[in-house]
């Protein structure tokens, strides 16, 4: 018998089941389908594992490399890494049973299974079916939804001839179930989730090098970042080739491991190791999911939407990595509540992606919000920029993490903040200040102005807004 609701939600994942919770907070009868597990990629194949997995490396790392500069004799330091993998998987459970918990108490019906939306029928002449296949052979269910929402996230892309085999060649979601570390890898893509496998790595003791197609390693983040992000990972023995091409045609797997070729101002130049790990960016989960059944665009691989994250078909939205731009799992969430505020009628404000922190969380770890100094520059504005290092900061030399700096950047005209760009101790934790700072229009001095508590990390942030008119204290 075919089921009503209000809302059905195809994916589970971070835009998904948050979505579902605040559908469900505005009392709209809602249902998420989803075909893998609760929490999506996120909490199962992202965000969460690796980032568990970065912590133990860190703790690694430290232990065995710095454990003598605080005076801590620990003798020789092993890395058990099943125990790595068990702890991040128990972490992950963890989580899984929190977001079932929160739909039992939402009162949220979860179907496991692939949905598919169906054409009008005589059930729902407007906005047609959602048909379930379900995972556990039972029969296929009927959902009457008055509104859908899209939330089928991603999966990571390759390249043309690089073939993920899960042995040789993998992605992030191979990489993730590996049950022993390689002795070295190459790292196909010098981007956010290419950079934190490479920390990562080294941190465990892998040999890594890194190609990278761009001129420079995080493109997309302000250049003083990369370089300084550049500069330190060489430093802990990472490899990095840019401007590479890398030639897939001439891969080579079998016993002795990778091997493979790129092109580097215009000569061809060898590279090998025992593993690859393709990290190329992601591409959107739009098939199978009764698309063709609609009158959705679909372009550059992602469904196009309104700034209500509706789409062609009014009564279908769509959010998170399924439409491309920040595919960020914060971002996610909160398209998928301005989606559920739309469909109530509450007339949500529109999102603002230049005032979304993005983190990196290799080690050092960088944070960002807002455009970077070249961005400003293209828009047109007169800068001035404050720059403050971690190095004259008292609590980071307590840590033993003073590498790294916040950059601050403001029109010279208005004094308005443009962006904020950190590298160093934890600066994704310390980036929400900055993204406070541009959600109210706050100027330099109001931030220099607050008083940073001592000694913390937090008072670069205070001396870099002196620094933009050149009043910092400490330098």
């Amino acid at each position: 018998m075919a089921q009503n609701y209000d809302v059905v939600i195809l994916g589970g994942g971070t835009g998904g089941y948050v979505a579902a919770i605040r559908s469900a907070q505005l009392g709209l009868k809602t249902a998420i389908v989803e075909k893998g597990e609760l929490g999506g990629t996120c909490l199962h194949r992202g965000c969460i594992p690796s980032k568990a997995l970065l912590r133990s490396a860190e703790v690694y790392s430290t232990t065995k490399h710095h454990a003598a500069d605080f005076g801590v004799e620990t003798g020789e330091v092993s890395l058990d890494f099943a125990r790595v993998q068990q702890r991040k998987q128990g972490i992950v459970d963890q989580l899984h049973a929190g977001v079932q918990g929160l739909m039992k108490k939402g009162k949220i019906d979860v179907y496991e299974g692939i949905g598919r939306i169906l054409g009008p029928s005589i059930f729902s002449p407007n906005a047609g079916t959602i048909s379930v296949e379900m995972k556990n052979g039972e029969e296929n269910e009927m959902l009457i939804p008055s509104n859908v929402i899209i939330a089928t996230g991603s999966r990571p892309r390759t390249l043309p001839g690089l073939t993920i085999d899960g042995e040789f060649v993998m992605s992030s979601d191979e990489a993730l179930k590996m049950e022993s570390l390689p002795k070295s890898i190459l790292i196909v893509g010098g981007g956010v989730i290419g950079i934190e496998w490479a920390s990562m790595l080294n941190d465990f003791g892998v040999d890594v090098t890194v190609i990278e197609y761009a001129e420079r390693i995080i493109p997309t983040e302000d250049k003083d970042i990369s370089k300084e992000m550049l500069k330190l990972l060489k430093k802990k023995g990472i490899k990095f080739a840019t401007s590479a091409k890398v030639m897939a045609d001439t891969l080579e797997t079998g016993e002795n491991g990778v091997t493979i070729q790129a092109e580097i101002n215009g000569k061809n130049e060898s590279f090998s190791a025992e593993k690859m790990l393709v990290s190329v960016g992601r591409q959107a989960n739009v098939e199978n999911i009764g698309i063709e059944n609609t009158d959705i665009i679909i372009e550059n691989g992602f469904i196009q939407v309104k700034k209500t994250f509706q789409t062609k078909e009014s009564h279908i939205y769509a959010i998170g990595d399924v439409i491309g731009g920040l595919q960020l799992a914060h971002v996610a969430s909160h398209e998928g509540i301005t989606a559920i505020e739309h469909i109530k009628g509450n007339n949500p404000h529109a999102i603002n992606y230049d005032l979304v922190s993005r983190c990196i969380y290799s080690n050092p770890e960088a944070a960002s919000v807002g455009i970077t100094e070249d961005q400003a520059k293209e828009k047109g504005h007169d800068v001035k920029v404050g720059k403050f290092s971690f190095k004259a900061i008292g609590k980071a030399l307590v840590y033993g993490e003073s590498d790294g700096f916040v950059k601050i950047i403001a029109d010279k005209e208005t004094n308005d903040i443009l962006g904020v760009h950190m590298i160093g101790p934890h600066v994704t934790d310390m980036i929400s200040e900055a993204g406070l700072a541009m959600v109210l229009d706050a100027t330099p001095w109001e931030i220099a102005d607050t008083i940073h508590p001592h000694p913390t990390l937090s008072e670069v942030m205070g001396e870099a807004a002196l620094a933009v008119d050149g009043k910092a204290i400490h330098s």
